[in-house]
This record gives structure tokens, sequence and C-alpha cells, in this order.
């Protein structure tokens, strides 16, 4: 099979670009990720159609503009709302039983199989600009937020007429039914519509549950009779390449989807229940590879103490919190900064999350005895400057770290613990002395997650005296604040939530610190000397977000405690 040729060497032949160009580009692109097409047309060295005409020939594929020939309606009828905009293509024309769709991604070819079980026909593909396919689909393919459980409804409704025709004995029978990829294909639409980050599909007796979760909080959509439950999840399993007919034992695996344009890593988890198994399925978008501390709506002065333990040249940076609490993604942020070209950096993650351009990444695999420590210590016969080290589970991998730590490396890692202070406590509660923690310990990090406000609904409204009450301040406390709730609206779902930021607190273990640490003094103690020393609590950095009207006074009751 002859090798794939690369994007910016067929422009270059074309004569739109030269090797100079693509050298700029490709820098640009390790800066801050993102396709190399796309940081070609930011420089302005190309326009879009010349990205995808480039697109087409390296796939091998016609190119199509659709502004010059638009969608045929009997080509429109044929896809659904949800499949198209799963896949982010738009049907152009139908000529007998052969189909001719349009899509940006030529690594999206393989997905064209799945139409051909949805609408019956020959399926051909052909390469369009990625700005034409979104102009088309919002025009031939629009719904309203409210008409999405309607939609869901009827799919049902279809899936249950035909689960009489369905074998429910061959599962490879029912995951290819049209009626069951066409659903399972408007759940990873309105998932992905709606940013979720894990949909969960749940057998019981009497009844099945399919939820996703959004900013943290769970959301349930309209399912399908419960006998038909073993349809969809067998076409989730036949998707990720399980067994599907072992149905006793617990399977992992993953589905790759390019949707709306972006790369999207599907991780699958299936739990045998009394009543089926149980599906979970964690939604990954790979396209949002260019963490940076810019993003992620830290305060100035975390952001600037980041920057600084990236930049150490050996010691412990700990990050801590409860599970979802974007640990792993302040440490990508943070590995990005220390990605330099004079700095090796390797990971060691179960699983890994994202792809970090030019990073070296290791997956754990505990059934073949790829452990944390068993890799750590591999690792430090690769030479690295920077070590992720996904979590610190046991003494043995603490130990580790910390022996990485004192021979000249910078070690990040993750912990689960309440609070900055109480890391320390628990690092010597797994066996770790304390002389060691002092010299290599260098600061903690600890974080929630908030709900933000949704800025198309705020409300500002003047606290109650039971609201400052519970918040354990004074009315002198919050003159000039105002607090704020989101009302509930069509872009947040009616929640009155739309995206989430992080609290935090970052304790810097200074000789002081390490005194106390060495004599044996108490989380308590702890936390008092670095407060004393300017450390900002989860409570009073999460205060300055409610005083501000980011997140409600909810959020941080939830989340903190005084």
């Amino acid at each position: 099979m002859a090798p794939r040729r690369l994007l910016g060497q067929i422009l270059k032949e074309q004569g739109l670009i030269h090797e100079g160009m693509v050298q700029e580009a490709l820098q640009i692109q390790r800066d801050r990720g993102g396709r190399i097409g796309e940081v070609l047309v930011d420089m302005k060295c190309v326009e879009i159609t010349d990205v995808a005409r480039a697109l087409a020939s390296q796939a091998g594929l016609a190119h199509h503009d659709l502004e010059a020939e638009p969608p045929t309606p009997e080509a429109l009828a044929k896809v659904d709302l949800a499949t198209a905009r799963a896949f982010g293509i738009v049907p152009v024309r139908l000529e007998g039983s052969t189909l001719t769709v349009a899509l940006a991604d030529p690594a999206n070819v393989p997905m064209l199989q799945d139409l051909t079980f949805t609408t019956g026909c020959e399926i051909a593909g052909v390469i369009a600009d990625g700005k034409q396919i979104e102009a088309g689909l919002d025009k031939h393919y629009q719904e309203e937020a409210g008409d999405s459980k309607m939609r869901m409804q009827e799919l049902v409704s279809e899936l249950s007429q035909v689960g009489g025709q369905i074998d429910l004995e061959d599962k490879a029978a029912m995951a290819a039914a049209a009626p069951v990829v066409k659903l399972l294909n408007y759940i990873f639409y309105q998932a992905i519509r709606d940013r979720a980050s894990d949909i969960h599909l749940e057998p019981f007796e009497h009844d099945f549950k399919i939820r996703y979760r959004v900013d943290g909080s769970l959301f349930e959509l309209e399912a399908p009779p419960p006998h038909l439950a073993e349809a969809l999840i067998a076409r989730i399993k036949v998707m990720a390449d399980l067994d599907i007919a072992e149905t006793r034992l617990p399977q992992d695996g993953r589905i790759e989807l390019t949707v709306g344009g972006r790369s999207v890593d599907l991780r699958i988890s299936t739990l045998p229940t009394m009543f089926g198994e149980s599906t979970v399925m964690r939604i990954l978008d790979r396209s949002n590879v260019a963490l940076s501390l810019e993003n992620l709506g830290l305060a100035p002065a975390v952001r600037d103490k980041l920057r600084d333990f990236a930049q150490l040249p050996h010691g412990i940076v700990l990050v801590t919190g409860p599970t979802g609490s974007g640990k792993t993604t302040t440490l990508y942020a943070v590995l990005n900064e220390a990605n330099r070209e004079d700095t090796k950096v390797i990971t060691v993650e179960d699983p890994v999350e994202y792809d970090l351009e030019g990073i070296i990444q290791v997956p754990v695999n505990e059934d073949i005895g790829v452990t944390y420590s068993g890799v750590l210590r591999t690792i430090l016969r690769q030479d690295p400057d920077v070590i992720l080290v996904g979590e610190i589970r046991d003494q043995e991998t603490a130990q580790t770290a910390i022996e990485a730590s004192l021979t000249g490396h910078l070690v990040f890692s993750t912990l689960h613990t309440n609070d900055a202070a109480s890391a320390i406590t628990r690092l010597i509660d797994i066996g770790i002395e304390p002389f060691l923690l002092t010299a290599t310990v260098q600061g903690i990090l600890a974080q929630r997650l908030v709900r933000r406000i949704c800025k198309e609904c705020k409300v500002f409204y003047e606290p109650a005296d039971d609201v400052l009450r519970r918040l354990a301040l004074t009315a002198d406390q919050v003159v000039g604040s105002k607090f704020a709730y989101g009302k509930g609206c069509s872009t947040c779902n009616f929640t009155g939530y739309r995206g989430r930021m992080a609290i935090t607190e970052i304790l810097e273990v200074d000789d002081r610190i390490r005194e106390m640490i060495l004599d044996g003094a108490s989380t308590t103690k702890v936390q008092e000397a670095a407060v004393e020393a300017g450390l900002k609590t989860l409570r009073e950095n999460g205060l300055t977000a409610v005083f501000d009207g980011s997140t409600t006074v909810e959020e941080l009751l939830r989340e903190t405690i005084e």
C-alpha cells in the first residue's frame, strides 16, 4: 500500500505554497495544535477551497462544490437530521441506488458504511469545503431545541414498530437494523450538540434509561422499550469492536468519530447487571488538544504560579480533588507550558485522554502488568526532563515518583484529597517519610469545578440574609457585589448553567511548611500556616466567582466547605 501523501506536499506540487510556508505552519501547529490545512488558511497562504481540493486528491476522491451544485431534495430525504449532523455530511445527489454524500474530512470515509444500513443505498463519497458543509447543514438540517424531544419520540416509535421484525436472538442483525443505527446516531448528535461528557444506557427490569451528563449533572432522554435495549447496546459493541456474544463479563473499547468536523473519541465501558449490560460512553473531544493555561479561566495569580512550577528544574507538583474535578485537564495545560524543544516530556496515564503533540504518552494496562510504578522505572531510563504520573495510588508509585524527583526530574501527578494541605497527610499515610516530602514536594493545587451561569439568561439580585448566613458573610462584606443566577433558556437547556470553571487553592511548600511537616503537624495547622502565608482557600476563590456573577451560591456550597 502506497504511503499517504502529505497535505503540504500536495499543495506544494500544485504551486500554491513553498517549503518555507510548510515549515512555518508546522511550527504553529506544534505550538497551538489544529490541522495543517486550517493553519495554512489562517496564515493566508491558501484559500479554504484549495485545502478541500488537496484533501480530495489525498483521499483519491472527487472534489465537490456545494455552492455550484447544491443538494437535491431526493438525496436530502435519504439521510435524517441526526446522521447528517453527527457525521458532518451533506447528501448531494441520488442516481439510481447510489447516493453521493459530501464530507469535509477524508478520515471519515469508513463511517460511510453506516449510511448503507440506514439508507439502503450504495454510498459514494466526495470531499467538500468544511464551511460549505456547515452552511449546508444549517440550511437543510435545522432543529429547534424544543423539537429534539419530539424527534426522539419519533425514532423510539419507529424502533418499537419494527421491534417485532428484529430477531432478538441474532445480535448482529439487531445491531445492523436501520432504526437502531438512526436512534444511536441521534443520541450521539444530541449529546455532542449539548456538550455532554458521558452517555449512560441503563437497563432495568421494567425500564430502560438513556441519560447524559452535561456540566456534571445528568439529564434523561426519551428511551425505547426495555426489550429493545439489547439492540442499542449490541450496536455500540459492534462499533467499538467488542464481543457482542459475551454479556457476562465487563468489556472496554473505543469508537472514533468525526462529528461536525471535530475528531471525537468515545470510551466505551460495559458492565453486566441483573437486567442486561449497563453501558457508559465517555466523550473526549480530541480536537481540543491545544490546551493552555490561558483557556482554563484560572485566576491570574494561580496561572502565574503554575507557570513557575512548569519551569522548575526538579521536584513534585501535585493536583488534588475528587473524580471529575478537571485535574488531568489542568496538568495537560501545565505540560504544554513545559513542552519545549529542549525538554523531553513523558506521561504514564490510565487511560491516555488526549493526544499531546511532542509528548510521549504511555497507557497503563494492569492486566498485562503495565503498572504505574513499573512504567515509571522504565521511564527513568528514557532520559526524560518532565514526567506526568496520572495518579499516585499506592506507596510503590509514590516512592518511585519521589526517587525520580530526587534524581533531577520534574514530576507532576494527581491525588484524591479534599484540599491542598490534606495531600501531605495522605502521602504520609501511604508510607512516605516526611523528610522525603520536604525534599521533593514544591507545590499542591486543589481544584473543584463549578457550573458557570448561562450568559443568555443571567439575572442579578441582592442576596437575602439567609443566603449570607449560609456563606458566613455579613451585609457589610458584600457591599457593591451583585449575586446572579440563570433563569433558564433554550441555550442552556433550561438549567440556568452553561459550561464550567475551576475554583482553586494553591499551596506553595516553603521553609515554614517543611518544618511543620518534619514536626508532624496536623493538616489543620499546615492549612493555617499556609493561609497566614497568603493562601486563598477554595471557599475564598469561590466567593470571588460568586461576587463577579460567574457562578451561583448553590454551586459554591455544593463544592466547598468553610
